[in-house]
């Protein structure tokens, strides 16, 4: 049960989590003409919120995504709650937001590398 206040541990989280949800919106595509079939989706975010304390540090061991299958979407007569147009724009904000975690990831490198090479 270790406290962090690392970047690199928030980072590799994130990104966890974000290839995580790009796994399940590539199954909810691949699916959405399966009957029965009910989407998957990812909670981080929400994690995130609940693990923070007052003082603002993280319970690393408590940061895990969570794979769930929501419930409160329009199920078509087949069974199939996966709409085609929901997905896709969850892939591109999903994208977004792993690119943003790549970059910052790779900004916090930039800069190790920076005062490294300081004489």
């Amino acid at each position: 049960m270790s406290r962090t206040e690392n970047i690199f541990d928030f980072l590799d989280a994130g990104i966890r989590a974000e290839n995580l949800r790009q796994k399940s919106i590539a199954n909810n595509i691949a699916n959405h003409e399966t009957p029965g079939y009910r989407r998957l989706d990812v909670k981080f975010e929400e994690i995130l919120a609940k693990s923070l304390d007052e003082q603002g540090s993280v319970e690393m061991d408590d940061l895990e995504p969570l794979l769930f299958s929501p419930k409160d979407s329009l199920v078509k007569e087949n069974g199939n709650d996966v709409n085609m147009e929901n997905e896709v724009g969850q892939l591109i904000e999903n994208s977004m937001r792993y690119k943003a975690y790549v970059r910052l990831l790779n900004k916090k490198f930039q800069q190790i590398e920076s005062a490294i090479d300081i004489r």
